[in-house]
């Protein structure tokens, strides 16, 4: 068990820079309309990742990564919000990222408590929420702004990252336990979603065979993930469950990021 441990821990610390390490030299600015799509659809996969990340800190299962993972996250998340506040090209746009600055600062608040309780977990639910909503409508008002059918097709991709987050987060949610009813309910969803916009990244006429080659690699990294997810109703350890949904979902959501980079580049 010991043993187990340390590995663990080794390969959920290299997933998560790895994960991390893309988003750390990306653009300080947004560039184009492709980037500022690319970016907004990040913000919501973020504010799932967070979600995640302190679900794993309530649960005390690898309390090093999982701190490192909400830290970034939440550094990523406020400049990335200051850059596409200031490059929005329109009115709306701009109410869209000054209403979802003022929910994030009120989920910040909530990220940073030092109770990691059940009773706190429900109340960052509902402020990620808030969040994830008002991320998704920039990102898909940057989309319409783009009119073009690739801009779609970044904004599916990046979808699929806050996917991997969200059914890791209700995971998480689920066995500590919050509302694991809602929980298992809203994984299925994911799940289904999931499966659906892959196939449509696959067989879309704009994919490369280097998008298709990014995408094999994804369903290894879903096969994985899918599995740990599975064992929820099963018995075991559940920090060890915690820690491979952990570590799976880190490494899904840096395939499928490597995904929506390709696709956003398509349209450069």
């Amino acid at each position: 068990m010991q043993r187990r441990t340390a590995v663990f821990r080794l390969v959920s610390t290299a997933a998560a820079l790895g994960a991390a390490t893309p988003w750390r030299v990306a653009r300080a600015q947004v560039t184009d309309l492709n980037d500022a799509i690319n970016k907004a659809g990040r913000q919501r996969m973020l504010s799932q990742r967070m979600g995640k990340a302190w679900l794993a800190l309530a649960h005390q299962a690898d309390t090093p990564t999982a701190r490192q993972v909400l830290e970034q996250s939440m550094a990523l998340f406020e400049r990335q919000l200051a850059e596409l506040k200031a490059y929005a090209p329109t009115s709306a746009l701009r109410d869209t990222y000054v209403k979802l600055e003022a929910a994030w600062g009120e989920h910040k608040a909530t990220l940073q408590t030092a109770s990691l309780t059940a009773d706190r977990a429900a109340a960052v639910l509902q402020a990620d929420a808030k969040v994830l909503a008002l991320a998704h409508q920039g990102t898909t008002q940057y989309e319409a702004a783009s009119g073009k059918p690739v801009g779609h097709l970044v904004n599916v991709a990046g979808r699929q990252r806050m996917l991997s987050q969200r059914m890791a987060k209700f995971y998480l949610a689920a066995m500590l336990p919050v509302d694991p009813a809602t929980a298992t309910a809203e994984i299925a969803k994911a799940r289904s979603e999931f499966v659906s916009a892959t196939e449509l990244l696959r067989n879309a006429p704009q994919a490369t065979p280097r998008v298709r080659q990014e995408l094999a690699l994804a369903d290894g990294q879903w096969v994985f993930f899918d599995a740990a997810l599975q064992r929820m109703q099963g018995g075991g350890s559940t920090n060890r469950q915690v820690a491979e949904v952990f570590v799976a979902s880190e490494n899904l959501l840096s395939s499928m990021d490597r995904v929506t980079g390709l696709y956003a580049a398509l349209a450069a």
